[in-house]
């Protein structure tokens, strides 16, 4: 257990936990998990182990592949396809929603915090740049006004930190620069609403097409599961 003796008995804590081991591979695509491992490795009492496994299938993290085998959802070309196509269909009319009330000091600080960041080192630094970045992209659609599609932002953001594991793995760096990030802000501010659309679709078009290349460059390619 990773906190000697003590057990784990918070939910979201515990999610938590599971969700950074899902996005760095500690849990691998398509490994078997289960109430026991998740209790033995990570310390959580059995009945939130339990809870967590059903809470992580809702949310696409696991899968149930019978009554008695749960894996870690597969890591594919498909499921990063298929992550892009809804941020793409999303993000760009819930951040043009928000532009009007977004809070740009907050938004500029946390964009300096991950450049400052870069290059990544190693897994710990690689994780805290990941959740620095979901923390910004979530402040992006933070004021839209609608809970339920900010809940669908949240859901992708942390699917796209399992991508975004890859591409910085690979090339240590993000797949866009502070500096296209910042002109993204000016555009927000000052462009209207269908300008801020565009530029969006933009950055994530730009965005995807540098992480597939770099996933085709890979030789982990080949595999079904995309595994760093």
């Amino acid at each position: 257990m990773p906190r000697g003796d003590s057990i784990i008995n918070d939910a979201d804590e515990a999610y938590n936990i599971i969700l950074d081991a899902i996005v760095t591979q500690q849990l691998a695509p398509s490994q078997k998990v289960s109430e026991n491992i998740l209790s033995d490795t990570f310390g959580i009492s059995r009945t939130i182990a339990r809870n967590l496994i059903e809470r992580l299938i809702a949310k696409h993290f696991l899968v149930s592949i019978s009554p008695r085998v749960t894996q870690v959802t597969p890591l594919t070309l498909m499921e990063i396809k298929q992550n892009f196509a809804l941020r793409k269909m999303i993000l760009p009319s819930v951040i043009a929603m928000a532009a009007p009330t977004a809070d740009y000091d907050s938004l500029h600080a946390i964009n300096d915090k991950i450049q400052d960041m870069l290059p990544v080192e190693d897994d710990h630094s690689a994780l805290v740049t990941l959740k620095a970045n979901r923390q910004l992209n979530l402040q992006l659609c933070s004021t839209a006004g609608y809970p339920m599609m900010y809940d669908w932002v949240k859901q992708l953001e942390d699917m796209t930190m399992r991508i975004y594991w890859l591409y910085i793995k690979i090339q240590k760096s993000f797949p866009y620069s502070s500096e296209y990030q910042q002109a993204t802000f000016e555009v927000m501010k000052n462009g209207g609403s269908s300008k801020t659309q565009k530029a969006i679709l933009d950055m994530l078009t730009q965005t995807e097409e540098r992480i597939l290349n770099a996933i085709f460059a890979h030789d982990q390619f080949y595999t079904q599961d995309l595994k760093i």
